[in-house]
C-alpha cells in the first residue's frame, strides 16, 4: 500500500530529511494547512522540530540568519502570504548581501486564484527573485519533495544565500504518493568551481616574491570552514592579516598576525598599509566600498590576488592580477603547499607605530575614559573582558555595531552575527534569538542602539516565551547616533530628525518579565555587567551613553582609504 499524504505533510517529511531542527515562523490563512501538519511534528513521538513563534515576520528571517551564522546550517522560516511574506523581504535581502543560507517558505493563494487579486495575494516569485539565489512557486503537491531538496541544496552550497518557496494552498492540501528526493546536482549550477592549478602557481609565485604582503580576510573563510587552513597559510608565509567586519572571527583577535579590522571605521594601521603593500591577498571578501574607499586610488601599487568561490566577484570592483576561483578550504592549502616559509618581521613591525598612534588618540580615550558620561567603547570593553571566550557577539546597526565589532574579542570561529552589506536596523534582537538556538551552550551578547532596538522591540515577546538567555545591552544616547555623527561631520551639524524621545525601558522589560538594570555611573558598570552575565535567562542592560560619542577612526565616504581620520 502506497504512503498517501498531503502536500503539507510532504513538506514536513522533506524538512526532516534535510536535517531541519528549528523553524522560525508566524501562521496565517494561506499557510494554515502546513501549520496543521506541523502540529504533530512539534510534540509527542513524531517530534523533530522546534517551532519558534516570533512576533513579526521580519524577526523570523533575522532569527533564521542568526541561527545560520552560528550553526553553519540552513535557517528556516515559515510564514503566510501577502503581508506575511512581504515582511520577510528585508531579511531575505540582508541574507543575500551577507551570503547567509536561509529558506523562506510562504503560503500562497490557490493556483486557480493566482492573478485575480485574491485576498493576501502577492507575486512573491516576482518580488523576491532579485534578492534571492532561487525563488520558486510550488503549484502541485507532487513537486514538494523536489522543490525542498533543491532549495536546501542551492541555499547551502557554493556561495550560500537565501531561497524562497511560494507554496500554493491547493498544493498544501492535495494528496500524493510520498517519494523522498535528494538533490545533489543541478545542470548549469556549479557551486564549487574546479581549482585552476596554474592560478594557484601564479599566486604562490607572487607571494614568494613579495616584500610587503598583506592578507584581507573575509567571511568566506567562515562560510568555507577554512579557519585552520587560513592560519596555516598566514603562518607559513608570515603574512599580516586584516579582517573585514564579517570576517572578524575567522582569525582570533590575539593571533600575532592579526593586524585589525578593515574598513571605514576599522583600524588605522591596516587601512593605511593597504596603500603600501606590494602584494594584496583578498580571501573570501568582495572589496565592498566600506573597505576600499575611493576605488580610483585603492591599492594601485600592489599586485592583487583574489580568492573567492563566486566568479562574479572577480574584477567586479578591484582589478585582480591573479584570481583563484574556488572554495577557500581547497584553494588555501593548495597555495600553502607552494609558498616558501618566510619572515616578514620588518614589514609587520612597521604597523606598530601607526597602531600606537591609534591607541593613544582613539582607543584609550574610548575604552578607558576617566570622566563624563559612559562611552560605548568602554561598555563594549567591559563586557568583552568579563564574557567567556566563546561568547557570540550580535549587534544591531549603527554606532553600537561599529564600537562593538571594534572592541570585542574574538577567540572562536562563528562568533559574530551582524548585518554587513544591507546595514539592517532591527537585525540584532531577533538574530540573537536565533544564535541562542544554534548553540545553547554559548553566551550571546547583543549590542543595540536605542533606535535599532525599537525597530524589532516586539521580539522581546519571543524572548519572554522562550526564555532564551540573550544578554541585551542597549546603548542609549537618545540619538540615531551614526546618522547624527555624519550630520555633525558632513552636514554642518544640522541634526535633522536624529534626536529621539525614548520610552521607559525598565517598564518595558518588566512588562515582558525580563531582568533589567541601568548603568549610569562608571563605577557601577563592572558590577552590573557581572550581574547580567551571571543571571539565568534573558537580561536587559540599559547604558546611559554620552550623546555625542563618535566612532573613530573614520575614512570619510568616497575618500582614499589612507585619508583615515583619527580625530574630528
Amino acid at each position: 500500500m502506497k504512503d498517501r499524504i498531503t502536500g503539507a505533510k510532504a513538506l514536513m517529511r522533506a524538512l526532516k530529511a534535510e536535517g531541519v531542527k528549528t523553524i522560525f515562523g508566524y501562521p496565517g490563512g494561506s499557510i494554515m494547512p502546513t501549520y496543521d501538519a506541523l502540529f504533530d511534528y512539534t510534540r509527542g513521538e513524531k517530534k523533530c522540530f522546534d517551532h519558534i513563534l516570533v512576533r513579526h515576520e521580519q524577526g523570523a528571517t533575522h532569527a533564521a540568519e542568526g541561527y545560520a551564522r552560528v550553526s553553519g546550517e540552513v535557517g528556516v522560516v515559515l510564514v503566510t502570504s501577502g503581508p506575511g511574506v512581504t515582511n520577510t523581504l528585508t531579511g531575505i535581502a540582508d541574507a543575500m548581501m551577507d551570503s547567509t543560507p536561509i529558506v523562506v517558505i510562504a503560503g500562497q493563494v490557490p493556483t486557480g486564484a493566482l492573478g485575480t487579486d485574491f485576498f493576501q495575494e502577492v507575486d512573491l516569485v516576482g518580488v523576491s527573485q532579485p534578492i534571492s539565489k532561487w525563488s520558486y512557486q510550488i503549484r502541485h503537491a507532487e513537486d514538494v519533495a523536489w522543490a525542498v531538496s533543491r532549495a536546501f541544496y542551492i541555499a547551502r552550497t557554493g556561495r550560500p544565500g537565501p531561497v524562497v518557496l511560494d507554496f500554493t494552498k491547493n498544493a498544501q492540501v492535495e494528496e500524493i504518493d510520498w517519494e523522498p528526493m535528494k538533490c545533489d546536482f543541478i545542470r548549469s549550477y556549479v557551486p564549487y568551481p574546479k581549482l585552476d592549478n596554474e592560478a594557484v602557481r601564479k599566486a604562490a609565485e607572487l607571494i614568494n616574491n613579495a616584500k610587503k604582503p598583506l592578507a584581507l580576510v573575509g567571511q568566506g573563510v567562515e562560510l568555507g570552514n577554512a579557519q585552520k587552513e587560513l592560519q596555516a597559510f598566514l603562518e607559513k608565509a608570515d603574512i599580516p592579516a586584516g579582517r573585514t567586519m564579517l570576517g572578524l572571527s575567522a582569525l582570533p583577535s590575539n593571533h600575532p598576525l592579526n593586524v585589525g579590522m578593515l574598513g571605514m571605521h576599522g583600524n588605522y594601521a591596516v587601512n593605511l598599509k593597504e596603500q603600501e603593500c606590494d602584494v594584496l591577498i583578498a580571501i573570501g571578501m568582495r572589496f565592498s566600498d566600506r573597505v576600499t574607499g575611493n576605488l580610483k586610488t585603492y591599492a594601485k601599487q600592489a599586485k592583487i590576488i583574489h580568492l573567492d568561490i563566486d566568479r562574479s566577484e572577480i574584477d567586479k570592483n578591484v582589478k585582480t592580477d591573479v584570481a583563484v576561483v574556488a572554495d577557500c578550504k581547497e584553494s588555501l592549502p593548495a597555495i600553502t603547499a607552494l609558498i616558501e616559509a618566510n619572515d616578514h618581521q620588518k614589514w609587520r613591525d612597521s604597523f606598530k607605530e601607526l597602531d600606537a598612534m591609534e591607541r593613544e588618540k582613539v582607543i584609550e580615550p574610548a575604552i578607558h575614559p576617566t570622566e563624563g558620561p559612559l562611552k560605548m567603547g568602554e561598555v563594549v570593553n567591559v563586557v568583552a573582558e568579563m564574557s567567556p571566550d566563546d561568547t557570540i557577539l550580535v549587534t544591531d546597526v549603527g554606532q553600537n555595531q561599529l564600537f562593538a565589532t571594534r572592541y570585542f574579542k574574538y577567540h572562536h570561529k562563528r562568533s559574530l552575527c551582524t548585518s554587513g552589506g544591507l546595514g539592517t536596523m532591527g537585525y540584532g534582537l531577533p538574530a540573537a534569538i536565533g544564535a541562542t538556538f544554534a548553540d545553547p551552550n554559548r553566551t550571546v551578547c547583543c549590542f543595540m542602539g536605542d533606535g535599532g532596538f525599537q525597530m524589532c522591540i516586539q521580539e522581546l515577546g519571543t524572548i519572554m516565551e522562550q526564555q532564551k538567555p540573550v544578554k541585551m545591552i542597549v546603548m542609549n544616547n537618545h540619538y540615531l547616533g551614526n546618522v547624527r555623527q555624519w550630520q555633525d561631520m558632513f552636514w554642518m551639524r544640522r541634526k535633522s530628525f536624529t534626536k529621539m524621545m525614548n520610552p521607559n525601558y525598565e517598564l518595558i522589560a518588566k512588562g515582558y518579565g525580563i531582568n533589567y538594570a541601568a548603568a549610569v555611573d562608571r563605577k557601577d558598570l563592572p558590577g552590573l555587567v557581572k550581574k547580567m552575565l551571571t543571571t539565568d535567562g534573558p537580561f536587559l542592560l540599559e547604558c546611559a551613553i554620552l550623546e555625542e560619542d563618535n566612532v573613530l577612526p573614520m575614512t570619510p565616504p568616497g575618500m582614499d582609504v589612507d585619508k583615515m581620520q583619527l580625530e574630528i
